[in-house]
């Protein structure tokens, strides 16, 4: 199995930082942030591993190279324009085409079950798994709404949720599985977000998009305060993540 760490990104809201380090390699308590999502791929036993590039995207292959010091082998999708999340999966197709695979945002830390979220994609046969989290403050990031079949019925409010559905709410945790299958959903040579444009199409034709809900370690870092935060919550052992 391939996965996909989505690291394009301006990284705006972190700079003065990402003014001249890419987001991928600010450090976070001693690491390169894109090594947290390296490390948990590779205890889930994904060896394979693409990972999507363009502000300051030389600076990466420089610091990572091929992976072979990880024990992975990595290969790089650079993106002369920014494409956002779906524009950048669809742009690695031929990278990802032949088999399921893992998708993993780039500013994120977590520690997933993601061998639990990959059985259940394969024993559902769905075409997306999505990882999802209870937060209070779901709203901020987008509700995404399941049923008690683990079915995703609405994202961001699309499709609209029905009154008294009994749907429970989450917020996407940053982590997808998916199977080729959503190539189809995708328009290529655009940019476009995946959550925003592609999820709500395949809700609405029927598609089977699961969502997994886990309690464990989730942190991002997308501002100088969730940096500090995510630095003091691991360097405090406050947050532990099992596969380092």
């Amino acid at each position: 199995m391939r996965a996909m760490i989505l690291a394009a990104g301006l990284g705006t809201r972190l700079r003065p930082l990402t003014a001249t380090v890419p987001k991928p390699l600010v450090e976070v308590a001693g690491r390169p942030l894109i090594e947290y999502s390296l490390r948990l791929l590779q205890a889930g036993g994904i060896t394979d591993i693409v990972i999507n590039l363009h502000h300051l995207g030389e600076q990466v292959p420089a610091r990572l190279g091929d992976g072979s010091s990880y024990g992975l082998r990595i290969v790089y999708s650079m993106e002369q324009k920014i494409l956002d999340t779906g524009g950048g999966i669809k742009n690695a197709e031929s990278l990802l085409r032949n088999q399921p695979f893992v998708v993993i945002n780039g500013d994120t830390i977590l520690d997933a079950p993601l061998d639990e979220l990959i059985e259940a994609h394969r024993r559902r046969n769905a075409t997306a798994t999505m990882l999802l989290r209870a937060d209070p403050d779901a709203a901020r990031y987008g509700i995404v709404r399941v049923d008690a079949d683990a079915r995703v019925r609405s994202i961001l409010d699309r499709p609209p949720a029905p009154a008294n559905a009994g749907w429970h709410s989450y917020m996407f945790a940053g982590l997808h599985v998916f199977d080729p299958q959503v190539f189809s959903f995708m328009q290529p040579d655009s940019a476009f977000s995946i959550t925003r444009e592609t999820y709500p199409l395949m809700i609405e034709r029927g598609e089977t998009v699961l969502g997994i809900p886990s309690s464990r370690a989730w942190l991002t870092v997308d501002t100088p305060e969730a940096l500090a935060a995510a630095e003091t919550a691991l360097a405090s052992g406050q947050v532990r993540l099992s596969y380092l």
